[in-house]
């Protein structure tokens, strides 16, 4: 007698991902997708703001993971541990990858659609982003203006602080390379690390020593991954500037920026930059 339940439906119902869970799924409880999902509070009815705030929050998502690897390899590289600051490297090289892909909802916005959200937002701006501060703390571009900007958010300016206060990135590799027998010289080692880095001749011969040698070797691999990574920052800038001058032009940014201008001239700020100068001397 038929009871109007196949077999493959009686599975199903049996299958541990098809039943009902007390409360939350485990993997909201994991993930909090639930808490995602609901963070998107556009302020108009202009049809391109949704796509404006979540493509924003993405980014923040994604600055997070990329700080988080970069402080991973720090910490590798101050233990003298080149092989788990390489995977934290290369992490992080695929996750600059995929933030650089997030401008793509955004390259296109006319300035008839920008407008029509523009306003809502008022004077918040991209370089509020405390999580891109952190980045580019990591880079070696301190910057005591822009540490001050977060002094309203205490808990907030204090993380940044230590951050700010704290050996950069590329500060932690120049002192493995130096352990490692390298000739990087004792004053930028003993620098003041809470001063932006700045590019140093000593620092070009290191790397002229590592690329003159063998192709192959570890360090040579640490450049170029490393080159890769400051390749990427470069890029997501300017795919930044790129952005901004199709949607507004030269208007004045939203926070009481020269818009385009201050982010042109924030666009050729140096990431690593032995590393580029030095191949023009090999």
């Amino acid at each position: 007698m038929n009871d109007g339940t196949s077999a493959p439906a009686r599975q199903a119902a049996d299958d541990p991902l098809t039943r009902p869970s007390d409360g939350a799924s485990p993997y909201d409880a994991y993930v909090h997708a639930s808490v995602l999902n609901h963070l998107q509070q556009p302020l108009t009815e202009a049809p391109d703001e949704m796509g404006f705030v979540v493509t924003t929050q993405v980014m923040e998502l994604w600055f997070t993971l990329i700080v988080h690897e970069w402080r991973t390899a720090g910490t590798a590289f101050a233990k003298d541990d080149l092989d788990a600051a390489l995977d934290a490297l290369t992490r992080s090289r695929r996750a600059l990858t995929a933030l650089n892909a997030t401008w793509a909802p955004l390259a296109a916005l006319t300035p008839a659609r920008f407008n029509g959200f523009r306003a809502a937002f008022g004077n918040a701006s991209g370089f509020q982003s405390a999580m891109y501060r952190h980045l580019e703390f990591l880079l070696g571009d301190k910057s005591e203006a822009m540490l001050r900007l977060h002094e309203g958010d205490a808990a907030v300016h204090e993380a940044l602080s230590e951050t700010h206060r704290q050996p950069s990135l590329y500060d932690e590799v120049l002192g493995c390379l130096h352990r490692r027998g390298l000739p990087v010289p004792e004053h930028v080692r003993e620098r003041d690390v809470s001063a932006p880095y700045t590019a140093d001749p000593g620092v070009v011969e290191v790397w002229r020593l590592i690329y003159s040698g063998p192709q192959h070797h570890p360090l040579l691999v640490l450049g170029e991954l490393l080159t890769d990574i400051a390749e990427l920052v470069l890029r997501w800038r300017f795919d930044h500037v790129m952005v901004v001058r199709r949607a507004m032009g030269a208007k004045s940014g939203s926070a009481g920026s020269t818009g385009l201008a201050w982010l042109e001239k924030r666009a050729t700020r140096p990431v690593f930059p032995e590393l580029w100068e030095v191949r023009g001397g090999i």
